[in-house]
């Protein structure tokens, strides 16, 4: 599994975020987490990841700066962090993580936590959760900064970053210590995804989607209430098995214990409470796969009601 790098000089900057810059190097559009490499601009020296780009991956076919040789070398640690994410790689670099602050309780006290099986469905179910309290917790199996959602960005006020994610209000060993995080931190729900893009191979298994098995058992384990994000799309009927896509009835097939999986009537109203945000599937609007938002809308109405 080689590393494809090659050196170059940032050109251009398009955008900074906090978080993100989206630049080019050598002309070539290239996203920078000056989180990790330090400031970036124009003229600097930097060493670029350029394989996805090589891959000709679609979503993910942009360079990624991996160091800035102008400006991020010799960049301290972040004080009193010893936590490695991505340990013994290239990448390794330490974080604070919540689990060294204390936690007063282990259990959710069922507290509904949404499990998304892409990210594309978080923005309906945060457009159905309006007004509460309400965490976000970045699963690894998709893009790992949350710096690259626009969506988390724009529309997300807490958020935890799970294993390699990072980038978020705070950084968590695992789903179940963000769970309990979210819990002791008085939010009212949780919605688990991964981030942007998904990992996969074309397999039952082998995909990132299924992180939201593990988001639902472990909400089960600690006594919340796993609700799953229905994967429904009309935009491709061959994957339909009962109403719901392979991927969903995967992640259902793999649950432990009791899930809720939302109905069509939790879907009322949702073109109106998505108005204006922004909502994209796979290149497709609301216009294009209308099921497809309105099933991940549903599951944030469900949990709401589960707060009785």
């Amino acid at each position: 599994m080689p590393l494809s790098l090659r050196r170059g000089i940032v050109t251009a900057v398009h955008e900074r975020h906090e978080g993100l810059a989206r630049v080019e190097v050598d002309g070539q559009a290239c996203v920078a987490y000056p989180q990790l490499t330090g400031p970036v601009a124009l003229g600097d020296e930097v060493v670029v990841n350029t394989q996805a780009r090589d891959l000709g991956l679609g979503s993910g076919g942009f360079d990624v700066l991996y160091v800035n040789l102008t400006r991020g070398l010799g960049l301290p640690a972040e004080p009193g962090a010893h936590v490695m994410k991505l340990p013994y790689t290239p990448l390794q670099v330490a974080a604070r993580h919540a689990e060294e602050e204390g936690q007063d309780t282990s259990q959710l006290g069922g507290m509904p936590v949404v499990c998304c099986s892409v990210h594309s469905q978080v923005v309906p179910v945060f457009a159905a959760l309006t007004g509460l309290r309400v965490a976000y917790v970045q699963l690894e199996g998709g893009a790992l900064p949350l710096a690259l959602s626009d969506a988390v960005r724009t529309l997300i006020a807490s958020s935890a970053s799970v294993g390699a994610s990072f980038g978020g209000d705070v950084e968590c060993v695992n789903v179940w210590s963000a769970l309990a995080w979210a819990k002791n931190a008085e939010h009212g729900v949780a919605v688990c995804s991964v981030g942007p893009g998904i990992v996969g191979t074309g397999s039952r298994l082998g995909h990132g989607g299924l992180a939201a098995a593990a988001a639902a058992n472990a909400a089960i384990g600690l006594g919340g209430r796993a609700v799953v994000a229905a994967r429904v799309s009309e935009a491709d009927e061959r994957e339909r098995h009962q109403g719901l896509s392979h991927h969903t009835q995967t992640v259902l097939d793999l649950c432990l214990g009791e899930v809720v999986v939302p109905g069509e009537t939790d879907a009322d109203g949702w073109r109106e409470a998505c108005a204006g945000l922004p909502l994209s599937h796979m290149g497709r609007g609301p216009d294009e796969d209308p099921a497809f938002f309105a099933a991940a809308y549903a599951a944030g109405v469900r949990a709401r009601r589960l707060l009785g």
